[in-house]
């Protein structure tokens, strides 16, 4: 392991969210924000979204570190694709209620009496989604209703939503949850970090895992490493990890951009996308071989072209056959007629003929 081999106490680019391993972005520190307000107001909706990878399960493990246990009794979900009822007993199994045989109407009361006794005690209660765009309307709708309970005036939970970017953009256009929206009182987008962050980000983590400087990483480490991630930190991490895998089975003492290249272009050889591409590259290799294999020369410049010929007409057998037999019978039509035009002719020239002819009186 890279773990021994550069004396490092942890793995510091492990995928699991560690909140140990928080690093304070920009992104994410206006998401950290963005929820503090939304729990100080204490009811309604907060909304977080953004692409895969990029830090909203760390999010919640801070987030789960840092509240305080004592006021805020925090449950987290993360959700499949389930309807209303479904996420109902998932809530409730959450907070300790037990939902085998249970009907919906009892599982009601059962979860505002457990937020109200929740509430008696000096906490309030906050539910957390993630992998909300899973979800389906009569499930959003569901805890929609959970969020209805309250007692003098204070509600009784507060939902956290985390979801991708299709997760808003489908709050945003559907009328059936124009309700929910309503109730939404804190939402932001997590980007990726900035090219800036990424040194920041990897030399926070490495310290937490205990480095002492080996491996050293040369200044342009970090911009190639941005280069290949988009500053995306599960991509960070991913790269991250099989450079120093990489490092340590060759021995190394430092990592530099050209070492980033090496690992980022074995990583995309081993990607299924790559894969695909090269089982259709040899095909395209040959299509495009083709033309160079039995290519004429080129004309020289300006060198007159040939007319083009036209097409050959497309051949009807049936119907030249036809219009052979009709010629054919007009001929022996033709000849017909004229051998009885030669007899009538023959018959006035003889003696008969011009006895038997008088022609009319003026």
């Amino acid at each position: 392991m890279y773990t021994d081999h550069y004396g490092l106490t942890d793995r510091p680019f492990q995928l699991t969210p560690d909140a140990r391993f928080w690093f304070d972005s920009r992104s994410h520190r206006k998401a950290m924000a963005y929820l503090g307000y939304g729990l100080a107001q204490g009811e309604g909706f907060i909304v977080i979204t953004g692409d895969v990878g990029a830090g909203k399960s760390t999010l919640v493990a801070h987030l789960m570190a840092t509240i305080d246990r004592a006021r805020l009794n925090a449950v987290n979900i993360v959700s499949t694709q389930v309807d209303g009822d479904d996420m109902l007993r998932l809530a409730a199994q959450k907070m300790g209620i037990a939902t085998d045989g249970v009907a919906k109407a009892r599982l009601l009361e059962l979860v505002e009496q457990h937020l109200d006794e929740q509430a008696r005690a000096g906490k309030r209660t906050l539910l957390i989604v993630d992998e909300a765009q899973n979800l389906g309307h009569s499930a959003l709708e569901e805890l929609r209703m959970l969020s209805n309970y309250q007692i003098g005036g204070q509600a009784l939970l507060q939902i956290f939503l985390l979801g991708q970017p299709e997760f808003r953009e489908d709050m945003a256009a559907s009328e059936g949850l124009e309700q929910l929206r309503q109730r939404v009182i804190a939402t932001h987008h997590l980007d990726p970090m900035d090219p800036e962050e990424i040194e920041g980000y990897m030399l926070h983590r490495l310290a937490i895992a205990g480095w002492q400087g080996r491996p050293a990483f040369a200044a342009d480490t970090f911009a190639a490493i941005y280069r290949h991630t988009d500053g995306v930190p599960r991509r960070v991490n991913q790269l991250a990890t099989r450079l120093l895998l990489f490092a340590s089975v060759e021995g190394l003492d430092g990592i530099d951009g050209g070492t980033v290249e090496a690992v980022a272009a074995d990583m995309a050889a081993d990607s299924p996308r790559k894969a695909a591409e090269e089982r259709v590259l040899p095909l395209r290799s040959v299509a495009a071989a083709e033309p160079e294999t039995v290519a004429e020369p080129a004309s020289p410049p300006f060198a007159p072209q040939p007319e083009p010929r036209a097409p050959e007409p497309i051949r009807d057998f049936a119907l030249e056959k036809r219009i052979a037999a009709l010629e054919s019978r007009v001929e022996e039509q033709e000849a017909a007629v004229r051998r009885v035009l030669t007899l009538l002719v023959e018959w006035l020239e003889s003696d008969q003929g011009a006895v038997g002819y008088r022609p009319n009186a003026a």
